[in-house]
């Protein structure tokens, strides 16, 4: 006997539908955040001192606080999304100086608006991290050997181009110049807020923060970042223009260390030669703590800023408690080592929760 046909009635049903995405608790989202373990190290470091350095607890300190936070953190803005890009940046230390150097002897020695040596300055900036990137991107050498070259031909040349042109290892003072006030009320002013007056640089920090998070997370540039730090290869593949986005990355971090370059001159009126040494592993550091990893493809701006205001609470915080300012160094080297610990504990659990 033959079998009943099967009508189309009786047929099992196919469906179409995805599966319905798995929801995440708010505790799960929290704890995969780049930037949770340096929000809470801030937390503990804040509490820390305010329980120990009573002079740590005033408006004025906090404002301190704030500025040498800000110092760390503009540039640490460039770098960290350098760093998400898969790239480092050693000279940027020393073309925060070197944009400052140009514009002071370039508006001193030819008797100029300071205004046209802040422009001319921003260019010899942009054209470092243009180098650098051109470099890194047709040479296929690290990055990290490329920029620890420019770091040490940019010191010599600060070094021997100031001595060369005024004597000394100093500008001379620009202060006298056409210019000079309304460009330090630019780069250098205090603001007063109402309970506290700040200098400028804590806004346009602020303000950085905010432009490099938007342009991370909102922009199709921010999908090419993590794309180009991620996997390179793979990302070129879907079409990613993988060298105009990392030498774009290297051309940041030198706008933002002429800017603080600029604060530098504003701020003193003079600058020495030899400053900026040290300084882009801080700003590394800052970026790590923050939640960027060495390896590229992760991290987040808000978190290089947090680790920014960890280096500004300590380095103050240190002062304010009547420590040795010497044992920052030991601090500098057990944050990094602990900041790497903890953000490869993030992104393998964030790796299990998708």
């Amino acid at each position: 006997m033959s079998s009943p046909a099967t009508t189309p009635a009786t047929q099992p049903q196919k469906t179409s539908e995805a599966p319905a995405p798995v929801k995440r608790s708010l505790a799960s989202r929290v704890l995969t955040r780049p930037e949770i373990g340096a929000v809470v190290a801030a937390i503990a470091i804040f509490i820390f001192f305010m329980a120990i350095a009573p002079p740590f607890r005033t408006l004025p300190s906090f404002s301190t606080v704030l500025y040498a936070s800000s110092t760390i953190g503009i540039v640490a803005v460039g770098v960290a999304l350098l760093m998400i890009g898969g790239e480092f940046d050693l000279s940027s230390g020393v073309t925060v100086v070197t944009a400052a150097l140009c514009a002071a002897l370039v508006t001193y020695q030819l008797s100029l608006n300071m205004w046209v040596g802040v422009l001319v300055s921003l260019i010899v900036a942009l054209g470092i991290g243009f180098i650098n990137g051109y470099l890194v991107v047709k040479t296929k050498i690290p990055s990290f050997l490329i920029t620890l070259s420019t770091f040490f031909m940019l010191r010599g040349i600060n070094l021997g181009v100031t001595k060369a042109t005024t004597g000394t290892v100093a500008t001379a003072n620009v202060s006298e110049l056409d210019g000079f006030l309304a460009a330090k009320a630019m780069f250098a002013s205090d603001v007063p807020l109402g309970f506290i007056t700040v200098k400028i640089t804590v806004l346009w920090w602020l303000l950085f923060v905010a432009i490099g998070t938007w342009i991370l997370l909102r922009t199709k540039v921010g999908n090419w970042i993590f794309a180009a730090g991620g996997n390179a290869d793979s990302a070129r593949a879907v079409g990613v223009p993988v060298p105009k986005v990392k030498i774009g990355l290297f051309m940041g971090v030198s706008f933002l260390g002429w800017f603080y370059g600029m604060h530098l001159l504003f701020n003193f009126s003079s600058v020495q030669s030899g400053l900026g040494i040290g300084n882009e592993f801080i700003y590394i550091i800052a970026a790590v703590v923050g939640g960027c990893l060495l390896t590229g493809g992760y991290g987040s701006i808000v978190g290089a800023a947090v680790g920014a205001f960890i280096f500004g609470m300590t380095t103050q915080g240190i002062v304010f408690a009547g420590f040795d300012p010497n044992w920052f160094y030991t601090f500098l080297g057990a944050m990094l080592l602990l900041a790497v610990l903890v953000n490869l504990y993030i992104k393998n659990y964030a790796a299990t929760r998708r």
